[in-house]
C-alpha cells in the first residue's frame, strides 16, 4: 500500500435542510477515531480543523432556506478545496451535502488546471440535481450535483471555474428522485445505478464499469458519500432517510475497489446528523468505511475465535 498524505477538513455546514445538527459531524468523525483509524493505515493524516463560512450580502429568499449562508459555505470551500489538492487527499467532513456545493467545484478547478479530467461518484439515496428555480423544497442540499456540472439557475453563486461533463459523473444507490431531476439527469447523460439496479445485478458491476472509464481517461476522481446512500436499518444519523439502501457489504465492497483502483483523489463524508445517531454507530460505520475507501483490509484486524 503507497502511503498518502491525507488532509482532513471539517465543514460544519448545517444550512442545506431545516433539520438541524449536521454541524456537529466533523467532530463526530474525529471522536469516532477518524485520523487514528488512517494513520493506522500508514498515512500522514493532518486535521487542518474546521472552515469557517465565508460572510456575505446576499439577500435571504423567502423559498430558499438559508441562501446567504450556503453561498458563504460555497465560497469558502470551493477556495480551500482547491488549495488542499495541491497538498494531498482531502477528506471533507460534513456537514449536509450542501458543502458539495464548494468542494467538488474546488477539486474540479484543481484538476482543470493539471490537465486532468474530474470524475465524481455520488453515492446517494437522492441525485440532488435540483437548480434553485426547480427545488420544491427550498432546502439546497438537493442541488449540488446540479451546480457543480453547471447547470444555469444559481442566481448569486459564484461561478463554477471547471463545470464537470455530467458524462464523467455516476451516481449509485438512487431510490428517491423527483419529477424535475429525473428529466434533468435522462437529458444530462449521468451514468447511475438505482437500486433496483443494484438488486438485479450487484454493485459491483456498475461501478467497475465506472472505474473503467476514470483509469482509461486518466481522469480524478471525487467521491460524495452521503449516510443516506446505506440503510437506515444501519446507518439512522440522517435527516432523509429513505428504507431500501445499501447494505454495510455493499458499501465497504465499493469502498474497497476504489481502494483497488487507486482512482479516489478525494472524498466527501455528508449528512451525518448526531442528535440522530444511536451512540455513534452512524458515525463509526462512515470512519470504518472511509478507512476502507484507503486500505482497510479484514485481515488487517483478524477477529478469530478459534
Amino acid at each position: 500500500m503507497t502511503a498518502k498524505t491525507i488532509l482532513l477538513i471539517g465543514a460544519p455546514v448545517d444550512s442545506g435542510k431545516r433539520s438541524r445538527g449536521c454541524l456537529m459531524g466533523p467532530d463526530a468523525y474525529r471522536t469516532a477515531r477518524l485520523p487514528g483509524a488512517l494513520s493506522d493505515l500508514g498515512h500522514e493524516v493532518i486535521d487542518l480543523g474546521n472552515v469557517p463560512a465565508d460572510v456575505t450580502d446576499i439577500a435571504e429568499d423567502s423559498h430558499l432556506y438559508a441562501l446567504p449562508e450556503t453561498v458563504g459555505w460555497t465560497r469558502a470551500l470551493m477556495r480551500e478545496a482547491e488549495k488542499a489538492m495541491a497538498r494531498g487527499l482531502p477528506i471533507f467532513m460534513g456537514g449536509d451535502h450542501a458543502l458539495s456545493l464548494g468542494t467538488l467545484p474546488g477539486v474540479a478547478a484543481h484538476a482543470a488546471r493539471e490537465g486532468r479530467p474530474q470524475f465524481v461518484l455520488w453515492l446517494d439515496a437522492h441525485s440532488d440535481f435540483h437548480t434553485l428555480e426547480t427545488t420544491g423544497s427550498g432546502n439546497l442540499h438537493g442541488t449540488p450535483l446540479a451546480y457543480a456540472t453547471g447547470r444555469a439557475g444559481f442566481p448569486g453563486f459564484p461561478d463554477v471555474p471547471a463545470p464537470v461533463p455530467a458524462d464523467q459523473v455516476c451516481v449509485i444507490g438512487l431510490r428517491s428522485v423527483d419529477g424535475p431531476e429525473r428529466e434533468a439527469f435522462d437529458a444530462a447523460g449521468v451514468m447511475r445505478a438505482d437500486m433496483r439496479e443494484i438488486d438485479e445485478n450487484g454493485i459491483g458491476k456498475p461501478l467497475s464499469a465506472f472505474l473503467d472509464r476514470v483509469a482509461a481517461a486518466g481522469g480524478a476522481l471525487h467521491v460524495s458519500l452521503d449516510v443516506d446512500f446505506l440503510d437506515p436499518a444501519v446507518a439512522p444519523a440522517v435527516g432523509t432517510t429513505v428504507p431500501g439502501g445499501a447494505t454495510v457489504r455493499e458499501a465497504h465492497l465499493v469502498m474497497e475497489m476504489l481502494y483497488d483502483s487507486g482512482l479516489m483523489t478525494s472524498l466527501d463524508l455528508v449528512e451525518l446528523n448526531p442528535m440522530l445517531d444511536e451512540r455513534g454507530r452512524t458515525a463509526q460505520l462512515m470512519v470504518d468505511l472511509a478507512a476502507s475507501a484507503l486500505g482497510r483490509r479484514v485481515f488487517d484486524r483478524p477477529t478469530r475465535g478459534y
